[in-house]
């Protein structure tokens, strides 16, 4: 029953929770705190706190605690899976639904309109990425990862993952510091 009851608590703010994470935690604080009694407020309050100091994505770190709180790891699991269904569920769906009328012109023209768009996205962050980058560790580090980066997936043909190991040592022993 409690697995239940964590997936109900989780599940319901997934699906209502428009904007996200953090458009979310008002709707689990309510499941939790107020339907449930798992928690009083100080108490989400801190465990709040305790979930923005770490990395990734509020709503999936508050479902793992409070699920892990709860019933243990199989609470975790179901929790984080109960976050994320909704968003799961519905791309499926606008996958399958796309996939099928994807020979249609219609959707082949929408497909076109959205790649240009995509592609401006995509030059904006890596353009944020340099300009980071270049602030923070300067114009040789940061030409020197782009060059060996460069080399190691395009003339080497290595991983992307080993490429991103790489330069993650290589930050953490060379730009620790900076």
């Amino acid at each position: 029953m409690m697995i239940w009851k964590i997936f109900v608590a989780f599940f319901i703010p997934g699906i209502v929770g428009y904007g996200g994470g953090p458009a979310s935690i008002p709707l689990v604080e309510n499941e939790v705190v107020d339907r449930f009694g798992w928690m009083s407020v100080s108490e989400f309050s801190e465990m709040l706190a305790m979930a923005n100091t770490l990395p990734g994505p509020i709503a999936t770190k508050m479902a793992g605690f409070i699920g892990y709180q709860q019933a243990g790891v199989l609470g975790a699991v179901v929790g984080v899976f109960a976050t994320v269904a909704p968003s799961l569920i519905l791309m499926i769906l606008l996958l399958s639904l796309l996939s099928k009328f994807k020979h249609s012109p219609k959707v082949k023209k929408m497909t076109n309109l959205i790649r240009p768009a995509i592609a401006v996205l995509l030059g904006l962050m890596a353009f944020q990425f340099f300009k980071t980058s270049y602030e923070t560790s300067g114009i040789f580090q940061m030409s020197f990862l782009i060059a060996a980066s460069f080399l190691l997936l395009e003339k080497v043909k290595v991983h992307p993952a080993f490429v991103i190991l790489g330069s993650l040592i290589y930050g953490a022993i060379f730009l620790g510091g900076s």
